[in-house]
């Protein structure tokens, strides 16, 4: 590791003078000599490293994305070309380079803060060994010897002898328990770091390898943090354990902002999403409306399951998603909303099976008695029409011969009626002038 370290030695001189100028500002507060100012001091420059390192962390992430995104096509490519490596090779990179991916762009950001932490080693190492570096110079020097954090001296390891331990004024055991608690915080927080990433952030859809090197990853890189770490000074380890933190909640407040498609991170984001649009009736913030405006870009087909549910629920609650990101309340769901009732009322009950037999039986003897009708008036008449002549003799028996040959001379037969109930009522009461007119044999005598 001591070879590793002088490999950045070049670097330790400006990693010196930024720990001794957070040294002032910390020293004045707390004092010189103690643990939390000299602790601080590596916090910050942890903190200073990684915001510089942002950029190379939006960049990591993007990579990871597309890998994710390119996993189906790299395996069909490997099967493809599974005898030839050089042809697979070259479709490899002939994919990375249409895509606009670099496999590497990952590991930056671990890449980019190596020389930082190797220098801080260098640092610590010349402190606990008790040489000038930097701009430490030998005041500084016996101020940083003098520190300790909860017991252990800043420049102590867990594989110190306890002559060692006992050389920087502190006892073997508050080393090693401390140094112990440090590295089970720094492997756990490494390993947290990873899970939450694979569990919520990447598209479960896709079943690809790269998901399996990652799970791989997220058991193997603790257990080689908690075998490095027992060469680690407490200083390193605090370094450590720092940056193990920062990226924790970087990657929690990426995962919550800005979550991988496809994934259960993007889910819980648009339900929160469909939940603020549904109580403010529009879509606050430009992120939110930049990520509203690239799911309506994309056709049906092409949006997962997450962004269909998310696009279901705006249409339930009254709500039709624009291009720029936007949304407005849908006048025809308004329109539904308002009159749904009132068309609902304005429509006939449901019949039972009951009902509609009766008024279909009623309807059928209607339209039969329509039809009987005129059958029943023409027989009447017709019959009344022809037997006139048989019917008279009769009649003129009853009556005097005078006023039979009178009527049969000048009166002419009054006109057969189509009411039969007055034609019946004239029989019965038999007074007419002239010949009457006999009963149809249907009639009740």
């Amino acid at each position: 590791m001591d070879t590793i370290a002088s490999l950045f030695s070049f670097i330790t001189t400006p990693v010196s003078w930024v720990i001794v100028q957070f040294h002032k500002v910390y020293g004045a507060i707390f004092g010189p000599d103690t643990g939390w100012a000299w602790g601080l001091s590596i916090v910050s420059l942890v903190v200073l490293i990684r915001i510089c390192l942002i950029p190379l962390f939006v960049k990591q992430i993007k990579s990871t994305r597309n890998m994710q995104a390119l996993q189906p096509k790299m395996k069909a490519i490997q099967e493809r070309y599974k005898s030839d490596k050089q042809r697979q090779s070259e479709e490899m990179m002939k994919l990375y380079k249409e895509t606009g991916t670099n496999p590497l762009s990952s590991c930056l950001p671990i890449l980019a803060q190596s020389p930082f932490f190797f220098a801080l080693y260098h640092v610590l190492s010349s402190i606990a060994s008790g040489k000038t570096i930097g701009v430490i110079d030998d005041t500084l020097l016996a101020s940083a010897r003098q520190a300790h954090i909860f017991g252990a001296p800043l420049a102590s390891k867990f594989t110190d002898s306890a002559a060692e331990v006992a050389a920087l004024d502190a006892s073997l055991v508050s080393v090693r328990i401390v140094t112990a608690v440090m590295i089970v915080m720094m492997s756990a927080s490494q390993f947290f770091t990873q899970r939450q990433l694979m569990m919520k952030n990447v598209d479960l859809s896709v079943k690809t390898p790269y998901m399996q090197q990652q799970k791989m990853l997220m058991y193997i890189f603790p257990v080689i943090f908690a075998v490095m770490g027992i060469n680690f000074p407490v200083g390193v380890l605090v370094y450590w354990l720092t940056t193990n933190v920062w990226t924790m909640g970087q990657q929690m407040y990426v995962i919550n902002q800005n979550p991988t498609p496809g994934s259960k991170a993007q889910d819980s984001y648009l339900q929160r999403l469909l939940k603020s649009i549904t109580q403010h009736g529009e879509v606050r913030g430009r992120r939110r409306k930049a990520i509203v405006k690239v799911i309506v870009a994309k056709s049906t087909s092409d949006r997962n399951e997450n962004e269909r549910r998310f696009f279901s629920g705006l249409t339930k609650a009254g709500f039709a998603a624009q291009a720029d990101g936007t949304v407005i309340k849908g006048a025809t769901v308004e329109a539904e909303a308002e009159g749904g009732s009132a068309a609902k009322r304005q429509q006939p009950k449901r019949q039972s099976k009951a009902q509609r037999q009766a008024a279909a039986q009623h309807a059928l003897a209607k339209d039969s008695e329509e039809a009987s009708e005129p059958a029943a008036e023409e027989p009447s008449t017709t019959s009344l029409e022809k037997k006139p002549q048989g019917s008279a003799t009769a009649a003129a028996k009853e009556e005097p011969k005078g006023e039979a040959q009178s009527e049969a001379q000048g009166d002419k037969p009054a006109r057969p009626r189509a009411n039969s109930g007055g034609s019946r009522q004239q029989g019965k009461s038999g007074q007419r002038k002239g010949q009457q007119r006999p009963k149809h044999p249907s009639s009740k005598k």
